[in-house]
């Protein structure tokens, strides 16, 4: 788990970067991290997925980002699941609030995601986007990530496509890359 940094200009950016944490996802972050799916998605996962990957898939990852509130208190602000099969990481869901996007905070969950599975052994991650996400693409285009396939009318609320995106040799070199800040380059994501 790290504190990585978000950059933005703004005064609320900044008090982020200060106070960004990820973490385990707890059982007590399901209904924050279950209205940040909400909010994201056409298709949200229920709050018992979520309860599933955390609780009985013992090959999930989970993650939540959370800051300070000002008051006192923290507030989750994004999170992200991966499910680790052999030598594979897909990437099943990676959400920011509304609020907090444009704000370093998916970086700072891609960034974690990636140094915590390159380790354990994966070499190679996978996910699904909506062709017309392009906001995420670019994330995911930041880290490396390229097209690779189409699935045809995937999502079963409008029935876009999705893209099939993947991210292969992750070696000592690429986390090499990762710890070098070599995502920073390129487009603002």
């Amino acid at each position: 788990m790290s504190n990585q940094p978000a950059s933005t200009p703004t005064a609320a950016g900044a008090e982020l970067r200060l106070s960004l944490r990820i973490r385990p996802m707890r059982l007590d972050d399901l209904p924050q991290v279950s209205v940040i799916d909400r909010l994201s998605f056409n298709l949200p996962w229920p709050e018992s997925s979520f309860r599933y990957e955390l609780l009985d898939n013992p090959r999930s990852l989970l993650r939540v980002a959370e800051i300070d509130l000002p008051g006192g208190g923290c507030q989750v602000v994004g999170a992200f699941v991966v499910w680790l099969i052999l030598d594979e990481a897909h990437i099943a869901t990676l959400a920011v609030h509304p609020d907090h996007r444009r704000s370093g905070v998916a970086r700072s969950l891609m960034v974690d995601l990636l140094k915590e599975i390159i380790p354990q052994g994966t070499r190679l991650a996978t996910l699904e986007v909506r062709e017309s996400n392009v906001p995420a693409q670019s994330l995911y285009h930041r880290f490396r990530f390229s097209v690779v396939g189409r699935r045809l009318r995937y999502y079963h609320d409008n029935y876009e496509d999705a893209l099939i995106m993947s991210l292969d040799n992750l070696d000592g070199a690429y986390l090499d890359w990762l710890e070098r800040g070599g995502w920073h380059e390129g487009d603002a994501a």
